[in-house]
């Protein structure tokens, strides 16, 4: 029998094949898992339906498969419904495997003249279908590729079987564009792309292809920075006294087994300012017209990787302590850079949170992690001369850099205002929290 790919969820057709964990004539047990797929920016161990013998392996490392494709041949094992375990899967991945898609932008169909497609992103101003444009034979994952380079699919010579189109097809027409500059610039996925210059001219050059997480982010980020009017509004706040309470409970911390950061500290801060300002916990439907207010307070943390950036959520940050936070948090950011991140961990986030004050610098602009409406950057603290208000006094102070992003379709500057300033009075007086968190 074969093993296939289970369903992989909504939107969600091919992964990409990273690691293979069996081989020709090992006896496998069931729910062991074969390989490991990596779909968007989520890791995926695919275990067997059945027990047996592997007598084939029908995939490698860096091959892209689809759902329902065969992994490997099973000798030896009981009759077993593949199509009752796909379905298994797809209920249980999907509703997980749906969140991350949302970093991934959608499959659309291709330019007909008749029932024109929906766009890629609404709020962006899509190319004209071509008046022309005829069923071309390609599979999904080269029509992606195409819509990626800014290649209309109808332009393409398909040299396979009665003129499908390949992958090496779309490239070699995108890299034709590229050396033959056209007059203007080609489309790619709703925003204009200009074609670079020949850098070999220059001097030697390395080219590297795209990973997929780098390749998600970048149409992530272009979409969320194209479709959400930023606002970032910054400020500082005075963290002497905080620090002093993280390095004298940092003990009973590690006891439990946790680091106590001041991330994790902030984020039982931000938790309770979005029960105060429950517009920085919704999302902007603007094709209903409506704002979607979340009920619950899941955060996403970005975590930076060998891979690229990742931003697992933890979710019911309002319900747990700060050892539990500092303890799920480091348990996330490790699984994170040892690529075991699964789509479960990184779909559902409602208000996001990135520290750069372990690397450096102070002040930033992050942009929105869409569908959320804002994302609180964190610089490095420093000490600097302060006057106190009470004996008007210079004396030096820890002050912590913070950078507010948010949707100003929906958040005001007085309400991005206020928001950063109860937080900022939270991080100076914690008393704040539980008087009015």
């Amino acid at each position: 029998m074969d093993i296939k790919v289970p369903a992989l969820g909504e939107n969600i057709t091919t992964a990409d094949v990273t690691k293979i964990m069996v081989k020709v004539g090992d006896t496998l047990a069931v729910d062991q898992p074969i390989v490991e797929l990596e779909t968007g920016k989520a890791t995926i161990e695919v275990p067997t339906t059945d027990a047996g013998v592997v007598a084939q392996v029908l995939v490698k490392v860096g091959e892209k498969v689809k759902s329902g494709q065969a992994l490997l041949t099973l000798a030896g094992g009981a009759a077993a419904q593949p199509e009752v375990s796909d379905q298994k899967s797809a209920v249980s991945a999907a509703p997980a495997v749906a969140a991350v898609a949302l970093a991934t932008p959608p499959a659309t169909p291709d330019p007909r003249p008749a029932a024109a497609a929906a766009p890629l992103h609404p709020q962006v101003a899509q190319p004209a279908p071509t008046p022309a444009a005829v069923p071309v034979a390609a599979a999904p994952t080269v029509r992606q590729l195409a819509r990626e380079l800014g290649v209309d699919i109808h332009q393409v010579q398909g040299t396979g079987t009665g003129g499908r189109i390949s992958e090496e097809d779309v490239k070699a027409f995108a890299k034709k564009l590229i050396t033959t500059p056209p007059p203007a610039a080609a489309p790619v996925a709703g925003f204009p792309q200009h074609p670079l210059p020949d850098f070999a001219q220059w001097g030697d050059v390395a080219h590297e292809p795209m990973s997929t997480i780098r390749r998600v982010t970048a149409a992530h980020m272009t979409m969320a920075w194209m479709t959400i009017p930023h606002v970032t509004q910054h400020d500082r706040a005075e963290i002497t006294e905080l620090e002093a309470l993280r390095k004298r409970f940092a003990e009973r911390a590690e006891k439990a087994g946790a680091k106590l950061t001041m991330t994790a500290i902030l984020l039982k801060v931000v938790a309770a300012a979005l029960k105060v300002f429950p517009k920085f916990n919704s999302s902007v439907d603007m094709a209903k017209q409506e704002i979607v207010f979340k009920k619950y307070i899941h955060l996403g943390i970005a975590v930076d990787t060998e891979r690229g950036l990742l931003v697992p959520v933890i979710r019911n940050v309002d319900k747990k302590n700060i050892i539990q936070l500092a303890l799920e948090m480091a348990q996330l950011a490790q699984r994170a850079r040892a690529g075991k991140i699964g789509p479960a961990d990184l779909g559902g986030g409602t208000f996001t949170v990135t520290n750069l004050g372990g690397i450096g610098g102070s002040f930033f602009t992050p942009i929105i992690n869409a569908p959320e409406v804002a994302i609180l950057g964190i610089g490095r603290a420093q000490m600097e001369p302060c006057i106190q208000h009470k004996d008007a006094l210079c004396a030096p102070r820890l002050m912590l850099p913070l950078s507010l992003s948010y949707d100003h379709r929906l958040i005001d500057g007085a309400d991005g205002a206020r928001f950063m300033r109860w937080i900022v009075e939270a991080i100076e007086e914690p008393l704040l929290i539980s008087l009015e968190g």
